[in-house]
């Protein structure tokens, strides 16, 4: 039990408080030691707050009061990097090699120093001395390719390139950087062949279509470049790339390599690390990734956008809305930047401040579609729901020709128009937005639900529901949607083992419990029907109707319908 510590020690202070006059140096120690236990327990709750300064702030006090304690020196350097500050994490590193010389985690931020000033020969001795693993031979190959180009030393660059690609996993991040590090050599023929390579995949990533798009503007084929742009123009996560191209083209502008020296392919390979640790648990981690990235290119704009996600997938959407501020207004990001923080001042409740800054991106921009769009949700979100409707028609005007990423709208107008009472024009959507996506669960769980709850096509319904269940097993409000067609179909016993099981994936919700209240009603099992609808009135909210639910603690329910 994590509250266990400080009961102990607090019956230990007021025993010495109540024993007399004591010893003056004792009473000083005990005062010492209360204000560093205080200390670390606030390092520790700003730490599970994901408070990045100030659990750095709080383990940096604690090491000064213990300095010689090894644990809270690795926690110090990781609170300060991740926190952005470099020049406590230089010295944190400093202190940890000296204690393990062969420690990863200090002997790499040693060596991101070194690049940022430009001494190559130490960041591969910081790199040749740090201790090996499976992980870590990725972030150490690709920081020795970059310090052996610097030196001019292609044996030594190309054996790291191999290494990587031996490596389960690392090959297109090899074959990339492979491409980049040929470029800033100089070696055009070798860098296209390995651009070209890391394009081969169906769904190349921006920063390499950008890399490629960039090298053959700078070698005055414009028009290969144009053409490589506009093969990937209508493909909207590459839109930050084909966009600022063909205008750049269109001007007769002549771009910079997209890695201009060895830190920035360094901050390169930093962000590719980051960006693929993509489970919930390495949050954390990811952030120290890109925090080393920026600190080496401060400019590199989608680094900035994954931290700010990443910081939103802790909940801190008040750090994430500070990066977003702070990409600068020249960045191909900065429009999404500016919608991310308006919906993350939505999420905090900022609903009038959110609208009011999108409502001046869609001024400067009538046809951004996705600033339209988070001005719908915004609306929807303050239940201003005519307005989010005409939110939303604007961004399907803007689409113009709506794919199968243009679903989600869809779905939200519907759910707009369902609150407006326009339900015909709700359902009309919700079949347009299956015709892009058929197999969307949430499509098919709200059509199918709307039907079932209104008495319409059940059957039908069923089938939808069911196929959606089967898309999404563990999602206890599309088995309450089967449970509830099977009790429409008078299938009771079905329905109450599928509703008991939608009750344990979803427990507290007062629709589910009412819901199941009902199949074991007419199952015959009155008393445990009485049981659920108690604990869906227990839960009541907004949206339940209690009088229905009392009635029928009182009387139960009338014969069975036909």
């Amino acid at each position: 039990m994590r509250r266990s510590v400080p009961l102990i020690v607090l019956p230990l202070l007021l025993l010495t408080a109540c024993a007399g006059q004591p010893n003056a140096s004792l009473h000083s120690q005990s005062d010492a030691d209360a204000t560093a236990f205080s200390t670390y327990l606030s390092a520790r709750f700003a730490a599970g707050e994901h408070d990045l300064p100030q659990a750095a702030r709080y383990y940096g006090q604690a090491l000064a009061n213990d300095p010689a304690n090894p644990s809270l020196l690795t926690l110090s350097f990781f609170y300060a990097i991740t926190s952005g500050d470099f020049d406590a994490a230089a010295k944190y590193a400093q202190a940890t090699v000296a204690a393990a010389p062969d420690e990863r985690s200090a002997r790499l931020a040693l060596a991101v120093v070194s690049f940022k000033h430009k001494d190559y020969a130490d960041v591969r001795k910081q790199l040749s001395l740090s201790s090996k693993g499976a992980f870590t031979v990725l972030t150490l190959s690709l920081f020795d390719a970059w310090a052996a180009a610097a030196q001019h030393d292609e044996a030594g660059m190309q054996k790291d390139l191999q290494s990587l690609l031996e490596q389960n996993g690392a090959e297109s991040m090899a074959v990339f950087h492979a491409a980049l590090l040929q470029d800033y050599l100089g070696n055009a023929a070798a860098a296209e062949t390995g651009y070209k390579k890391a394009l081969t995949s169906a769904t190349p990533s921006p920063r390499a279509l950008e890399a490629y798009g960039r090298f053959l503007e700078r070698s005055g084929r414009a028009q290969d470049a144009a053409a490589l742009y506009r093969a990937h123009v209508g493909d909207g996560g590459l839109a930050s790339v084909t966009i600022p191209g063909l205008a750049r083209i269109a001007a007769g502008e002549k771009p910079d390599s997209l890695v201009r020296n060895p830190a920035d392919g360094a901050a390169e390979a930093l962000f590719g690390i980051a960006a693929s640790l993509t489970d919930g648990q390495s949050a954390d981690v990811s952030i120290l990734y890109l925090r080393m990235a920026l600190y080496l290119r401060p400019d590199l704009g989608l680094a900035q956008i994954l931290l700010a996600d990443r910081f939103e997938s802790l909940r801190k959407f008040d750090t994430a809305i500070g990066i977003y501020r702070g990409i600068d207004p020249s960045s191909p990001y900065y429009r999404m930047a500016q919608v991310q923080a308006a919906l993350d001042q939505q999420r905090l409740g900022n609903n009038d401040s959110a609208i009011a800054n999108l409502k001046s991106l869609v001024t400067a921009q009538p046809m951004d579609s996705e600033s339209w769009v988070a001005l719908g949700d915004t609306y929807r979100a303050s239940n201003k729901f005519a307005e989010s409707v005409d939110a939303y028609d604007r961004a399907e005007k803007a689409i113009s020709n709506p794919s199968k990423r243009d679903w989600p709208m869809l779905y939200a107008r519907a759910m707009a128009k369902e609150k407006l009472k326009r339900l015909d024009d709700s359902e009309a959507d919700i079949q347009a937005a299956l015709k892009l996506s058929p197999d969307q669960p949430e499509l098919l769980n709200y059509l199918g639900y709307s039907w079932v709850d209104r008495g319409r096509n059940i059957p039908e319904a069923l089938g939808m529901l069911e196929k959606a269940r089967n898309l999404r097993p563990y999602d206890g409000y599309i088995v309450d949607s089967v449970g509830w067609a099977y009790y429409r179909l008078g299938r009771y016993d079905d329905a109450a083992k599928t509703l008991e099981a939608a009750v344990l994936l979803v427990p507290g919700d007062p629709t589910i419990n009412d819901h199941l209240g009902d199949a074991l009603w007419r199952s015959g099992r009155r008393i445990e029907a009485r049981f659920q609808w108690n604990h869906a009135l227990a839960f009541s909210d907004g949206d339940t109707d209690k009088s229905e639910i009392e009635r029928k603690l009182k009387a139960g329910l009338s014969e069975k319908p036909a």
